[in-house]
């Protein structure tokens, strides 16, 4: 799974445009976008991991790294700005950091234990810049430097910054500001010369020299077919060059270094097709033969140092002995031994120090060209080869996997001279051949007790390392609000000095009123207000921070700071500028909630809590609100848009209920009608059809006293129909008998009903008995639930159970099942005693009505 990351320069001079009429900046966010199109053309592509570092400081120059997604990629690529210095060097570090970050956790590098090329996580480190100078806050540099300390645990293991299989490739562009006349050269791209050059050359990549859009297409090709697979290695030739082969034709002898003597080029690790894991069984030996006295390891380099013997030596292969097989990139010394055409000749390569006694070492493999010379391949063998390898021959095939004495002598001296660190593999290889008991399983490995609980902890501290880089990636910088005076104490500052006014009066002509008194520390720890937030604090405000459009309001701010003497009236801004929000950001409420302080708890829990809603913050939350009975009862569906055929219906109960207003205030004046004149007659005949005529009245008569003792004492529902009755009115439709015993129209306007039917009414009440229960039930059952015997509230709550009496009996039968549930045997009793002193006193007031 390769990682492609991204290191985009984000220095002020990527703003300056070209002829296209985009900025560098614009050129480099196109060009990553490009690339990304480019390399999902490829399959392999699906396993690729994307990574983003600028040149802010750590970790803010990290945009996106282990964890982020694709999207987050896109959304910080797209954020960039270019404010800042060129520091190309740090930014490399801070990449090459993050990259091996994880590799002491993974192991992959096997400090110690040989140099393992299947163990491998390939990356490709694509810098955009422009090539300008090197800038940073120490000045300007000419040579790229990156910084010696880093907070990465084990760095001191590896003498580079970067490791074997990671390269850097660097796109400088150079698109000029106006369109050149000349035509573009043909060919490739040529490498800059700009100090990232060697930087990229040391670690198996290269620049490009971008001049146009088409040669930057040209580059993201190239790149794209540079995410292969493998580690890069230096290879060198060690003793006499190789004869001249007799059938060739004669060359012309050189003299001096030749480029295939020294090539730094990559070997090709391919995974294997059915797990998509290179697998490989040898490792390439270390540069020093390892001590088990030594505390320490001596630190190596990224890339190891191979030197290949042009003596040619027959290739060397047997039955069920593993080897490994990489092929080499095409270089000058691969073409040399392809132009030999000798298949079946091979180099011998050898690492220096790698063996006990020998400065040279032992070879460990060969160089061979395929057998269609259509490329170079490096084998990797067991140490030594031409020593095990025919013993293991003769231990298959003459001694039958049953060694005799004279051949374990040979093998135990062979196991002297080979680094103890191929143990592992070779008893692998042997268990693989069949004869997996030849070695000793108490063989020592070759490091020190020292080095193996200085490597674990090392470990340990990058997993710490890990968690908290990828825990800091993606915050902001703190934005500073102001600059800090510095308070230098003393006397009285110039600007208030009495001479110092009388000398500006007779500059200016103005005369400003001296302040009465002066207090030298009104303004210890006083800030500044900035326009532009993302300035750094400093000592005083640099002038070439302000825009060229406010520069003659600065001026003003300053003049007026200057002669105004009152000490109050500092100001480093206009009052509108200091709460301008630009009108993109007006809307992020809810990052404005994540930055504000944790708020205190509510001294009430129960009370409704404030929704922080932006743009309302007096909304409540209604699911916690209590509504009160007469306003749930006066909310309901309007009754509008009716028609006048449909009073009727809508007093059946099957329409929408009627709403009734509670107040008699209202209801007195509330049927207000434009007054009607009807004739005498119809207002006596509209009177006959009254429920309770004159006759009824005339046969019952009573005095005032009778009439108030009858009212006081009569059922309120009673007195309820009685007022529905004094108040009927004539509705729209309603037709009336005239005296004349035609049928005449009262006009009166529609109105809505103001009354409820006996049905609707019995099922309002019914309703709100439930609502009521129901919250009752809630707040009893959290009673219950509250450790303890106070069950005083309880009682004061089944006293507001409403409802007819198998109402109340069937809420008392369930509060006591949740008691059981909870086991409250003392609340059980005295409600099941409750419950029998309601059977009593319903059972007496049978007996009395009977009676």
């Amino acid at each position: 799974m390769p990682v492609l990351l991204f290191l985009i320069d984000t220095s002020a001079s990527m703003n300056q445009r070209t002829h296209l009429g985009t900025t560098y900046l614009d050129i480099a966010k196109g060009a990553v976008e490009t690339f990304m199109k480019l390399r999902g053309r490829d399959p392999a592509s699906r396993g690729d991991r994307y990574m983003l570092v600028n040149f802010e400081d750590v970790p803010f120059g990290i945009k996106a790294g282990w964890k982020e997604s694709h999207a987050t990629f896109m959304t910080e690529l797209r954020n960039l700005q270019a404010t800042g210095l060129t520091t190309i060097g740090q930014s490399l570090r801070t990449a090459f950091d993050l990259l091996n970050l994880n590799r002491l956790v993974t192991g992959i590098d096997n400090y110690g234990q040989g140099r393992n090329p299947f163990f491998l996580e390939p990356a490709i480190i694509i810098a955009i810049t422009d090539g300008n100078k090197l800038t940073s806050s120490g000045g300007v540099q000419d040579e790229l430097q990156l910084p010696l300390t880093t907070p990465l645990p084990g760095s001191e293991l590896t003498k580079e910054p970067f490791r074997w299989d990671q390269r850097l490739f660097a796109l400088v562009l150079r698109i000029p500001g106006s369109a050149s006349v000349e035509p573009e050269p043909l060919g490739g791209v040529p490498p800059d010369d700009s100090p990232i050059t060697p930087m990229c050359e040391v670690t198996g990549g290269r620049s490009y020299s971008v001049f146009s859009q088409r040669m930057l297409n040209q580059c993201l090709e190239s790149l794209v077919q540079k995410i292969q697979s493998g580690v890069v290695i230096n290879f060198e030739k060690t003793g006499p060059d190789p004869p001249p082969l007799e059938d060739a034709p004669a060359e012309v002898v050189k003299s001096g270094p030749q480029p295939w003597h020294c090539c730094h080029k990559l070997i090709y690790v391919r995974p294997n097709p059915k797990t998509g894991v290179p697998i490989g069984h040898w490792p390439i030996p270390e540069a020093f033969w390892p001590d088990q006295n030594s505390p320490t390891l001596p630190p190596r380099s990224a890339h190891p140092h191979i030197r290949f013997s042009c003596l040619d030596a027959e290739p060397m292969v047997i039955d069920k002995v593993p080897f490994d097989k990489y092929e080499l990139e095409p270089s000058p010394l691969t073409q040399y031994i392809l132009e030999r055409k000798s298949p079946h000749i091979c180099w011998q390569v050898f690492v220096c120090n790698s063996a006990k006694y020998s400065d040279l070492g032992q070879p460990f493999g060969y160089l061979k060209a395929s057998t269609a010379l259509n490329c170079v391949n490096l084998f990797v063998m067991p140490y030594n080869y031409p020593v095990i390898l025919p013993l293991l021959d003769d231990l298959i095939k003459v001694h039958k996997f049953k060694p005799t004495l004279k051949w374990r002598q040979s093998f135990e001296n062979y196991l002297k001279t080979m680094p103890p660190y191929y143990i592992g593999s070779l008893r692998k290889a042997l268990r693989i051949m069949g004869a997996p008991n030849l070695l000793a399983e108490n063989m020592e490995y070759g490091l020190s007790y020292s080095v193996v609980s200085y490597l674990k902890k090392l470990s340990q501290q990058s997993k710490i390392e890990y968690d908290r880089l990828i825990a800091s990636v993606g915050k902001k910088p703190p934005s500073e609000t102001g600059i800090q005076v510095r308070w230098r104490g003393g006397g009285i500052s110039l600007a208030q000095r009495r001479d110092f006014i009388q000398q500006l009066q007779s500059l200016t002509g103005d005369a400003p009123a001296l302040p009465m008194e002066l207090n030298p520390k009104e303004f210890q720890g006083f800030h500044l207000a900035l326009l532009n937030k993302g300035l750094k604090p400093q000592s005083f405000r640099n002038p070439y921070d302000i825009p060229r459009s406010h520069l003659l309001d600065q001026l003003t701010r300053m003049r007026r700071n200057l002669l105004n003497t009152t000490v109050c009236n500092l100001r480093g801004q206009d009052s509108d500028q200091l709460h301008s929000v630009p009108v993109a950001q007006m809307g992020n409420y809810q990052d404005f909630l994540k930055a504000a302080p944790q708020p205190l708890r509510d001294v009430d829990p129960e009370q409704p809590k404030r929704l922080h809603t932006f743009g309302n913050p007096f909304k409540l939350d209604k699911k916690g609100m209590m509504i009160d009975e007469a306003d749930e009862f006066v909310t309901g569906p309007q009754n509008k848009g009716k028609r006048p055929g449909d009073n009727n219906n809508n007093m059946q109960g099957g329409g929408p209920k009627r709403r009734r207003c509670m107040s008699p205030l209202l209801r007195m004046g509330r049927a207000y009608t434009p007054p009607v004149t009807p004739p005498a007659n119809l207002i006596i005949n509209h009177l006959n059809q009254n429920h309770y005529d004159s006759d009824s009245e005339a046969d019952h008569p009573s005095g005032p006293d009778d009439h108030q003792e009858n009212h006081a004492a009569s059922d309120p529902q009673d007195f309820r129909h009685r007022d529905e009755e004094e108040n009927r009115r004539p509705r729209e439709g309603e037709l009336l008998l005239g005296s004349d015993g035609g049928v005449e129209m009262v006009l009166v306007d529609n109105q809505p009903p103001r009354y409820l039917t006996p049905a609707a009414l019995k099922k309002h009440i019914h309703n709100e008995t439930m609502k009521v229960n129901n919250e009752l039930r809630v707040l009893i059952t959290k009673e219950i639930r509250k450790p303890g015997r106070h069950y005083e509230k309880i009682f004061l709550l089944l006293k507001d159970i409403q409802g007819t009496l198998d109402t109340r009996l069937i809420f008392l039968q369930n509060i006591i099942k949740e008691a059981a549930r909870f086991k409250k045997r003392v609340l059980i009793e005295q409600l099941e005693n409750l419950l029998e002193e309601i059977h009593s006193r319903s059972n007496n007031m049978n007996h009395v009505d009977t009676l």
